[in-house]
């Protein structure tokens, strides 16, 4: 059992800590942030309820004005002069119709300068095709006005109007029969300045401003048009939740926003200040923050001496031990002259060096052979049957009595099972090892010259003499052919290429055969990550799991859809000093 030393309270470097702290620093910041969180919230609150009632006072005055509007606008619909107008035009003289024209006209006039948000109102008649304006006067028809607002008419949307980057009221007069456009539209047109100056009255504060939202669209009409189109897209993103109170940044300041909707009209409205016009009444505290301020520095070099003396620097001496354990120097111990917690971590770290000493002269033989012992078992289980392929091979040009391809064809045999036979060496340099995947693609050909194409890109300068485990590349070129591209009956393709940096070698093995699964992808990526317990592996999986064992951690395969359909395999090879043999 260990027996930990016993500290006094005066030496133990968590107490002097924990006492400077709470002594010093601790009390000072509690009360100084209590005081200003407490006055800010008071002032914000303040703020917040005011504006809240101000905007809410807007929306109800604006409210009321938009159904006075629609009154008068329905009262223009049934106006029997109008009705009389449209339906008799026919059988009136030029005198009687400039008449009528007029006196609607007249009404329109009347109509728009009852209401200074009204900055035009139209009726769109079909049957006379002409469009009376009370700014224009008598105009033809204006056939987008009346599709526009035919077709808006009736819907489900709110009761303004987004067209033409302005705010429409519009009523029809229907013709009585189903499916005919209606005899004639009343539209009225809203003043965007107007509107945007009446919100100038909600800005009672400095450098405040507020905004009209149409929640539908995101129209807005704002007060200062030329600052806020930052803090209207601020209102859009914040308008997807519950809360009509918002902190935001723009420009480098700080904002406080209210926000208040008008159901039926469909609009909100919200007004913003500046962060410092909320901080205002807090100003009388200026020369108490300002001790505030002297007094947190003083305390925090306090703190920051103490903790370099008493913690950074015994922890940096640590820190540059474990440092020079990781480079191998197991025999550098740690001295401390005081006897308090360091001094103890540094004793029981010095013993952890000197049995690590112990343990790694003990074990590093027995687990570098142990390593060895299992490339070769890996190794001895890939799967040698192309052999039998090969003898079929042989069996068909010898029936055709054609020597110099059974000449050929036996000499690249003899180098292909040369190789795969050698049991000399572990690693090879992988020339050699593209050299063999190469010969066995050649001998391939012979098989499916016709119904398969190979693309083979030649080793880059630099790649010759990587040494690699032998025997990684030619079993995947195999799968690919046994498991995808012997199974087509035309235009085959096998594309070998390579690639180098200046960390990492890769050498990538794709094809457009189609018989490999999405799915089958996924379970054989699994495979690959998880960890080698039994003698089981085979094919790609001993693959990858040869080259992890020899290149470490981010070597081995990597397995994806390629882009020629098939599957596409990529062997990388993490490159270091030691696996460069040059």
């Amino acid at each position: 059992m260990i027996k930990f030393p016993a500290f006094s309270m005066r030496s133990s470097i968590f107490a002097r800590l924990v006492l400077t702290y709470l002594i010093v620093v601790f009390p000072i910041i509690l009360l100084g942030v209590y005081l200003y969180q407490w006055s800010y919230q008071n002032a914000s609150d303040d703020i917040t309820r005011a504006t809240v009632k101000q905007l809410e006072y807007y929306l109800d005055g604006l409210n009321r004005e938009v159904e006075w509007m629609e009154l008068q606008l329905f009262d223009t619909v049934e106006d029997a002069g109008l009705n009389k107008l449209s339906a008799t035009w026919s059988l009136m003289d030029g005198a009687e119709q400039r008449t009528r024209l007029n006196e609607v006209l007249h009404r329109l006039t009347s109509f728009q300068n009852s209401s200074p948000y009204m900055k035009d109102i139209y009726v769109h008649i079909r049957p006379i095709n002409k469009t009376v304006s009370a700014a224009s006067g008598v105009q033809p028809l204006d056939e987008v006005r009346f599709h526009t607002f035919n077709t808006r008419s009736g819907t489900n949307e709110s009761r303004l109007l987004l067209w033409n980057n302005g705010l429409h009221l519009s009523a029809a007069k229907q013709s009585g029969k189903k499916g005919d456009e209606p005899v004639f539209i009343v539209q009225i047109e809203l003043d965007s300045d107007k509107l945007g100056k009446s919100l100038h009255q909600i800005n009672i504060y400095p450098d405040s401003g507020s905004l009209l939202i149409l929640e539908e669209n995101g129209y807005s009409i704002r007060s200062h048009p030329e600052s806020d189109a930052s803090i209207l897209q601020f209102v859009q993103e914040a308008s997807a939740t519950n809360d009509n109170e918002f902190q935001m940044k723009m420009n480098g300041k700080s904002y406080h926003m209210n926000k208040v909707y008008s159901e039926s009209l469909g609009l909100s409205v919200a007004a913003y200040l500046p962060e410092e016009t909320v901080k205002r009444p807090l100003s009388k505290f200026y020369n108490w923050g300002l001790l505030f301020a002297l007094t947190s520095l003083l305390a925090v070099v306090a703190f920051s001496y103490s903790s370099y003396r008493f913690i950074h620097r015994p922890l940096l001496s640590l820190v540059q031990g474990f440092k020079r354990m990781e480079g191998g120097a197991l025999d550098v111990p740690i001295e401390h002259g005081r006897k308090d917690e360091f001094g103890y971590l540094y004793t029981r770290y010095n013993q952890m060096l000197a049995r690590l000493q112990s343990l790694i002269d003990q074990d590093f033989k027995q687990k570098m052979m142990m390593q060895r012992a299992e490339l070769k078992q890996l190794q001895s289980q890939i799967n040698p049957h192309f052999l039998y392929n090969s003898f079929f091979i042989l069996n068909s040009l010898a029936k055709t009595g054609d020597v110099d391809r059974i000449e050929a064809f036996t000499g690249m045999l003899g180098e292909y099972f040369r190789f795969i036979t050698r049991n000399g060496e572990d690693h090879v340099p992988l020339s050699e090892e593209i050299k063999h995947s190469r010969m066995y693609t050649e001998i391939q050909k012979l098989r499916f010259s016709r119904r398969i194409r190979v693309q083979f890109d030649e080793l880059p300068a630099g790649m010759e003499r990587i040494r690699v485990p032998r025997l990684i590349v030619q079993p995947i070129i195999e799968n690919a052919y046994e498991h995808s591209l012997e199974k087509m009956t035309e235009e085959g393709l096998l594309r070998v290429t390579f690639d180098r940096t200046e960390n990492e070698a890769s050498i990538t093995i794709e094809d457009n055969g189609d018989g490999i699964a999405d799915s089958d992808i996924e379970a054989l990526k699994e495979r690959l990550n998880q960890t080698a317990n039994s003698y089981e592996m085979t094919g790609i999986i001993n693959i990858h799991r040869r080259l992890a064992l020899t290149f470490g951690e981010g070597s081995g395969l990597v397995l994806s859809r390629s882009g020629l359909n098939g599957l596409k395999v990529v062997i990388r090879i993490r490159l270091e000093e030691e696996k460069n043999d040059v």
